[in-house]
């Protein structure tokens, strides 16, 4: 179960990064819309991108939350890639997640298919919130 404060904060405006694994051993981190359900932190990215095809390989990743306002308020995720959900689910996801980050629906043409990465906490930890 994800922590209800982090649950309440990953809702927020507060940009996340996302620490995967690629097929090549390396780790790369990339600066994320997120957002949370009452039992995952939730990442919406395309099935083409990198860190896509590194959840694929290894679905242990790592979520930091910083606070937009303070970003000495932050909370750290450590889990596992237990689900995803695609389809016209994961096409409302990414608008719902740009018009809470910009205002809009998301403009960016989809190159592949929008996929929703549900993440399962294994360790977590929140400071200053």
């Amino acid at each position: 179960m994800l922590d209800l404060k982090i649950r309440d904060f990953a809702q927020g405006k507060n940009f996340g990064a996302l620490s995967v694994h690629l097929p090549d051993g390396s780790v790369a981190t990339h600066v994320m819309w997120v957002h949370a359900d009452d039992e995952h932190i939730l990442i919406n990215t395309e099935v083409h991108r990198a860190k896509y095809k590194g959840v694929q390989a290894n679905p242990n990743v790592t979520v930091a939350i910083w606070d937009a306002a303070n970003p000495y308020n932050y909370a750290e995720v450590r889990g596992t890639v237990t689900g995803e959900v695609r389809g016209e689910a994961a096409l409302a996801s990414i608008n719902e997640l740009s018009r809470k980050y910009t205002g809009e629906d998301y403009g960016n043409e989809i190159q592949s298919e929008r996929v929703v990465l549900q993440i399962t906490p294994d360790r977590q930890r929140s400071q200053g919130f």
